[in-house]
């Protein structure tokens, strides 16, 4: 049985955008041949995303330079049409929040976001429900006002994204007391998405990702935790549990984490755990954290550290393991602390990975492009959802209730 032609039509929209996404700007003409539509059929689809303001039309002869460079890459041919395409860059359609343990970010993003992270608004996160409304408050009081398709939200922790809720955050402990939609609803009214953060990076990678292979991301900041990209898809399991790298236990590691475990890799790998490690032993009148990163570059790797990264690299080489996946994009703070650092976690991952006894493990380090991956969740899940009810258009159908039942760790 083939596709009913709504369904068709909003695949070729969401190819066309994953095209222009890639290839940054085209014309009509090379977008129906490299999409293998016919050109009234892919005009249709433009005429559309334009009056939607998805697309937008850029002069060619401010974007010549852009064109040819793009050809010269390797792209192809560029049409010579004057209306050449491109994703919305102009205008803001979604309200970004990125909800860290330290540190809560926003910005107001287009269609169009930029592959790097670019935070407008940055303040501390409070410690409750009521002082982070409070939080919104101010800052909406400072963003121009859009009309907004929607607000999306980073979250860290266990996240049931299709209710919406977060499960367990052990560094966030009012997270999961509060609906947090509902928070946002006293300052925005437009639908809210929440979307774990490791899953968020990964999106953002795959958006702007040229290679287009499937892989494992894994970042280290506050937490360890990771996300994959297999099939073309962002890996979800039946339960909203996944990519938690970090609460690995590691052997003889006796520190207590947030999760209620003893010994989690995280307590070790994440920020606090290095910062940790690093100060039983040296004073210093510098922030912990810059300390660490110049005794590092001048002194190379210590002891404690490369037990650390031994402990790391086999955590990781088991996960890649386990998906079969043979590209690892590593991101965050320890990419940041020094070349010899990520070079010997390198090592450590190789010695482990099974994709190095039958052919070539590639290891890439990547800038977080969380902003990215959350404009990708907001064109998915409300400028061109799958379900024939779009969310810009009209209410959504009501989401089904899973059949399982979250219990917290005593």
């Amino acid at each position: 049985m083939g596709l009913i032609p709504s369904k068709m039509g909003r695949i070729n929209k969401r190819a066309l955008l994953g095209r222009l996404q890639h290839v940054g700007q085209a014309s009509r003409a090379d977008l129906a041949k490299s999409l293998g539509l016919s050109q009234p059929t892919a005009g249709k689809i433009v005429d559309t995303l334009l009056r939607l303001g998805v697309l937008e039309e850029v002069d060619e002869v401010a974007t010549a330079s852009l064109l040819r460079a793009h050809a010269e890459n390797g792209h192809g041919k560029v049409g010579r049409s004057g209306r050449i395409l491109r994703l919305n860059r102009t205008q803001p359609r979604f309200l970004a929040i990125q909800l860290d343990v330290s540190e809560t970010n926003f910005a107001a993003l287009p269609v169009g976001v930029e592959p790097e992270d670019h935070w407008t608004f940055q303040a501390k996160t409070p410690p409750s429900a009521d002082a982070w409304v409070r939080q919104l408050k101010a800052v909406a009081g400072s963003i121009p006002p859009h009309d907004y398709w929607g607000v999306l939200v980073s979250v860290p922790g266990i996240v049931d994204e299709p209710r919406a809720r977060v499960l367990f955050s052990p560094d966030l402990r009012w997270t999961e007391a509060v609906e947090l939609p509902a928070l946002i609803h006293q300052v925005w009214q437009v639908p809210v998405e929440l979307v774990q953060e490791e899953r968020a990076l990964a999106l953002g990678h795959q958006s702007v990702d040229a290679n287009g292979e499937d892989f494992l991301l894994v970042d280290f900041g506050e937490r360890v935790g990771g996300a994959a990209i297999v099939c073309g898809r962002l890996y979800t399991s039946a339960l909203p549990l996944s990519g938690e790298l970090g609460h690995t236990r590691v052997l003889g590691n006796r520190r207590e984490c947030g999760c209620g475990a003893i010994g989690c890799l995280e307590t070790l790998a994440a920020k606090r755990g290095l910062i940790q490690s690093y100060a039983s032993g040296h004073h210093s009148v510098q922030p912990a954290w810059e300390s660490l990163r110049e005794a590092v570059a001048a002194h190379g790797i210590p002891q404690w550290l490369a037990r650390t990264l031994d402990a790391a690299g086999d955590v990781i080489a088991g996960a890649l393991n386990v998906t079969g996946l043979r590209r690892l994009i590593l991101t965050g703070i320890l990419t940041e602390l020094a070349p010899s650092a990520v070079e010997y976690l390198c090592k450590a991952i190789t010695r482990g990975a099974m994709w190095v006894r039958f052919g070539e493990l590639s290891i890439e380090t990547a800038p977080r492009r969380r902003a990215a991956g959350l404009v990708a969740v907001g064109i998915d899940r409300l400028a061109l959802p799958m379900e024939k009810n779009s969310r810009m258009e009209e209410m959504p159908l009501p989401t089904p209730t899973p059949n399982w039942a979250f219990r917290r760790p005593a």
